[in-house]
């Protein structure tokens, strides 16, 4: 094989899309340590688009690009005051565009840009220790 064919070759396989299945997705205990503080792999994937599995919560309002995604399924959204409250079993995600609701208890995996710290949002005030950003997501 030619030095040009190879990189046609090359070319072409990483233009060609990759199908996700479920089970490549991270889980949302892959972020944390058990004293809360981030895993070595959170950080390593911070600002990288990335995959992870979870259920939608009930959104805070209609027509928004902002929802949590939990570990379990969730009839009622999961509030939290402060980053120090944060639990380890949900995270924030945020759109680019109103997206529409799924049943709480349906499987999604979410794809987006990991954010890690603490940032509240100025819209709806929810704090969040760790969220995915220009998500997009699709049902199991």
């Amino acid at each position: 094989m030619h030095r040009r064919q190879f990189i046609a070759l090359g070319a072409a396989f990483m233009a060609t899309p990759t199908l996700l299945r479920a089970e490549d997705a991270f889980r949302m205990r892959d972020f944390y340590e058990k004293d809360q503080s981030f895993t070595p792999l959170a950080k390593e994937l911070q600002d990288e688009r990335i995959s992870v599995n979870g259920y939608m919560a009930p959104p805070l309002k209609a027509d928004s690009t902002f929802f949590v995604l939990t570990k379990r399924p969730m009839a009622v959204c999961p509030f939290c005051e402060t980053e120090a409250e944060w639990p380890d079993d949900i995270m924030a995600v945020y759109t680019q565009r109103v997206f529409r609701v799924v049943p709480f208890n349906r499987r999604i995996t979410v794809t987006g840009v990991l954010s890690l710290g603490g940032y509240k949002d100025p819209e709806t005030g929810f704090v969040s220790r760790v969220r995915l950003e220009k998500s997009t997501f699709e049902l199991v």
